[in-house]
């Protein structure tokens, strides 16, 4: 059976943008091949969107940009807006002070992607990025797939280049369990023992600190919204098997499990979320910590800390990361 695929809108380039509808079990999803969004994620019995996501395309160029969107090809934040690979230096253009984030206005998220595949419950989109294509070398091939089996969602990134670049993508749902204004209530517990501390850009200073206080989540903590979370989460120091990574449960009972072959958890509470005038899923704007990032992924700024799991990607080399989203009710 094939997937249900409407049009969605038209940006402002005047491309078109269609939202595919995936349905299995006791979950029901929609993918729009702008940025690969996650647009909407349903799980049978709970009234209510489990990811942050507007019918309104305009809200997606705007201050949703990053709501369930594919972000890349260099997720996080590059210090300086500037890069060493393969010995040569790169310069890309800057958008928050003199960093790089999300890799800027010719980023994964704000581009559409072609629909290679779709069935009822599975649908695969790909993306080229030029060589040069917001600073970085290299044709650069991305494949994203959405699979629902159950009640879980199975996302698999992969990327190829012809040049020596960079690659560190990342799914950027924000997720609530409640579907109510804020995620207060919420329990998160992470499995890490260390996280990486910031600087006052957000940067990452160098140090893999042990987990303490508000950090160590490794048995959970119901969030208070006083936590301050944009942080990484060090789940290991290299790519692995699949592997459980964290839990968030509501207030509801209903509980996301999160697993990734990823290296890294950045956590960030959204309290810069203020989608205004742009109505969520439930009619209105989403404020202050709607809803939970929660990007796996490679360490942030690596190229810049040599100690940091790599973000190269070499021609040949074929970057892969496998994230596994279970839901369930406890």
């Amino acid at each position: 059976m094939a997937a249900v695929i409407r049009p969605f809108g038209t940006t402002l380039t005047g491309e078109s943008v269609d939202a595919i509808r995936l349905q299995a079990g006791e979950l029901t999803a929609v993918v729009l091949t702008l940025g690969a969004i996650l647009q909407d994620l349903r799980l049978a019995g709970a009234p209510y969107s489990l990811t942050l996501g507007s019918d309104l395309l305009a809200a997606y160029a705007g201050p949703m940009a990053y709501c369930g969107a594919i972000v890349g090809p260099v997720a996080n934040r590059i210090g300086g807006a500037a890069a060493t690979i393969a010995g040569r230096d790169y310069r890309f253009a800057a958008n928050e002070g003199p960093n790089l984030l999300h890799s800027g206005a010719t980023g994964t998220h704000a581009r559409v992607w072609s629909v290679i595949d779709a069935t009822a419950s599975e649908v695969t989109l790909r993306l080229t990025l030029a060589d040069g294509l917001g600073g970085l070398p290299g044709v650069r091939e991305i494949t994203a797939v959405y699979a629902l089996a159950g009640s879980s969602l199975t996302l698999t990134l992969s990327a190829a280049t012809d040049a020596p670049t960079l690659m560190n993508l990342a799914s950027h749902g924000y997720w609530t369990m409640d579907g109510r204004a804020d995620i207060r209530g919420q329990r998160l517990r992470v499995a890490a023992d260390r996280y990486l501390p910031v600087d006052a850009a957000l940067l990452p200073t160098g140090e893999a600190r042990a987990v303490a206080g508000v950090f160590d989540l490794r048995d959970g903590r119901s969030l208070d919204l006083t936590e301050g979370f944009d942080h990484n989460f060090c789940l290991s120091d290299a790519v692995r098997p699949l592997a459980f990574a964290a839990d968030l449960t509501g207030e509801s009972g209903v509980r996301m499990t999160l697993e990734t072959t990823e290296p890294g958890l950045q956590v960030y509470d959204g309290r810069g979320l203020n989608t205004a005038p742009f109505p969520g899923h439930a009619g209105q704007p989403y404020g202050r910590c709607a809803g939970l990032a929660l990007e796996p992924q490679r360490w942030p700024d690596a190229a810049a800390h040599p100690g940091f799991p790599p973000i190269t990607l070499a021609p040949g080399q074929v970057y892969r990361q496998v994230t596994r989203f279970s839901f369930d009710r406890v």
